[in-house]
């Protein structure tokens, strides 16, 4: 298994940055978890490729490029774009993105090979296939629904939280799964704004600690994800004094590769 978190910041020479603005990860080039930066930074053969967007929430940077993309892509799509969410998510689309007064509502539209846009509803913690890959959505804990997933692909399994603040549901899941290799988890703060991380739901240095002390099964990487870009360094740093020994930084752009 392959996975890609996609670039979406820049830094002051117009190059891509490792700070984290949207999200947006790519599996195998051909599925995106999320949509932050899925216009904008996809490449040429995954744009080709990506027809199945398997969504986290509905907050904005997880959102993002999924209008522009089905945009850029409408005339070419000989397939629909599939978005598969949870109900709550999906009507958040509907309202308030393809709505003709933020974006067009693609499901009113069709090119000359038909449909651009179906939406697919999915249940907490009943699988999902799409390829060859198989979701297992587990709710979290963050200001508005949301879901985590394990991914697999019948050889390798990783888990994803998305955002969320404490939570025990993804652990009680994901102690239950055997041969995880690697967990990728969100640490949105620094330990200084804990009432802010808690009050947005999201995770800090110190207890993000905490929360990996709740998985029991088989040591693996754990790979820190979504650090607010004004905080990135300050959140490394603490991350870093954690001396946790198979704790590290997802690397944007990079592709990491699962036996």
């Amino acid at each position: 298994m392959k996975l890609q978190l996609l670039p979406s910041s820049f830094d002051e020479n117009g190059l891509a940055s490792e700070q984290q603005h949207l999200s947006c990860f790519v599996i195998n080039d051909s599925v995106a978890v999320d949509a932050g930066s899925l216009a904008m930074a996809t490449n040429s053969l995954q744009k080709k490729q990506i027809r199945d967007v398997v969504l986290t929430h509905a907050h904005l940077d997880h959102i993002a490029g999924l209008p522009l993309f089905i945009d850029d892509l409408f005339d070419i799509l000989d397939e629909p774009i599939r978005v598969y969410a949870t109900r709550e998510v999906i009507e958040v689309l509907k309202r308030d993105i393809f709505n003709w007064a933020v974006y067009p509502n693609f499901l009113e539209l069709e090119n000359k090979k038909g449909a651009v846009l179906k939406y697919r509803a999915f249940e907490v913690e009943r699988e999902i296939v799409i390829k060859d890959l198989t979701f297992k959505p587990i709710e979290v804990n963050h200001l508005v629904p949301s879901i985590g997933y394990v991914i697999s692909d019948g050889k390798t399994k990783i888990a994803l939280t998305g955002d969320t603040a404490e939570t025990d549901e993804f652990w009680r899941v994901i102690n239950t799964e055997k041969n995880i290799s690697a967990i990728l988890i969100e640490c949105a703060f620094p330990d200084q704004l804990k009432e802010l991380a808690q009050s947005s739901h999201h995770l800090t240095p110190k207890i993000l600690r905490k929360e990996i002390e709740k998985y029991t099964g088989e040591q693996c990487p754990i790979y820190v994800v979504n650090i607010k870009p004004m905080y990135f360094e300050e959140v490394v740093r603490q991350i870093k004094e954690l001396n946790i020994e198979n704790l590290q930084i997802l690397q944007v752009g990079k592709v990491y590769e699962w036996i």
